[in-house]
């Protein structure tokens, strides 16, 4: 058991596909599996929201391929991947169904749990997810190709640092996480709309992901609602590199996110 902020969680490593996969649980009840974001770690995307969903959930939040405390594999990342990852770590955690909230890459991981591990799942939340090249600005693939250490988020590279066991991977993580996007492919119309799951689409209306993208995504989806909250990409859950002494993620979308995941399914 640890400790921070009087918050109590367990947390380990489990063999996964080839990694040493890390996870944290936090609370009890219905799980809610938290998925970061590409250049993250948990803490970094998620340490504001845990605490506020812990009051009623059993949260697991894990660390995916090459990411804080999770080791790498001799192979590319990949969202199928990602997914598949995260379904086998489930399986040994005895976690047979579950809720997710993905972010960013997360996100996208998390639309791929929903198609190809659709028994895992009661209902998502995508937040500022990306299913398709044209959901973001041209000059996004531009700058990926021209990926470099040095202009990583200086707030990434020391969330990742304070918990990684070997500083020097780093350069790992940020060109595996490159190279994902430059070949990233879309996730095709029939494979959206096989998700059958109830679905909430969240993004700002400042965020990297296009507000006609996420409508997309929500008149694609049968069983989907869709928020477009203000800000930037992730300060909605106060993520690291966006979040202002403003952002009031317990006052807005915490409940919203609360109050999907408790309605009754139809």
């Amino acid at each position: 058991m640890a400790k921070t902020d009087k918050l109590t969680f367990d947390s380990g490593y489990s063999e996964v596909n080839g990694l040493k996969m890390y996870y944290e649980i936090y609370g009890q009840g219905k799980p809610l599996v938290l998925i970061h974001g590409g250049g993250s770690t948990i803490q970094s995307n998620f340490e504001k929201v845990i605490p506020l969903f812990a009051k009623n959930r059993k949260v697991i939040a894990v660390e995916l391929q090459a990411h804080g405390r999770t080791s790498d594999r001799n192979a590319d990342l990949s969202f199928e991947q990602d997914a598949d990852d995260i379904a086998l770590l489930l399986e040994k955690l005895s976690v047979d169904k579950a809720d997710f909230f993905g972010f960013s890459n997360g996100g996208t991981t998390t639309l791929q749990i929903a198609i190809r591990h659709p028994k895992l799942v009661d209902k998502i939340v995508l937040g500022s997810a990306l299913a398709k090249r044209n959901g973001v600005p041209k000059w996004f693939w531009g700058f990926m190709e021209q990926a470099k250490l040095e202009d990583m988020p200086e707030q990434l590279k020391t969330a990742y640092k304070k918990v990684a066991p070997e500083t020097s991977s780093l350069q790992v993580m940020h060109d595996r996480d490159a190279k994902r996007m430059i070949n990233y492919k879309d996730i095709t119309d029939e494979q959206i709309k096989s998700i059958k799951v109830p679905t909430l689409i969240i993004i700002g209306d400042k965020d990297i992901i296009s507000p006609e993208h996420a409508l997309e995504l929500h008149r694609q989806i049968e069983d989907s609602e869709l928020a477009i909250v203000p800000g930037g990409h992730g300060e909605y859950i106060g993520e690291i590199t966006t979040i202002t002494p403003f952002t009031k993620e317990n006052e807005f979308v915490v409940p919203m996110i609360e109050k999907f995941l408790n309605k009754p399914k139809k």
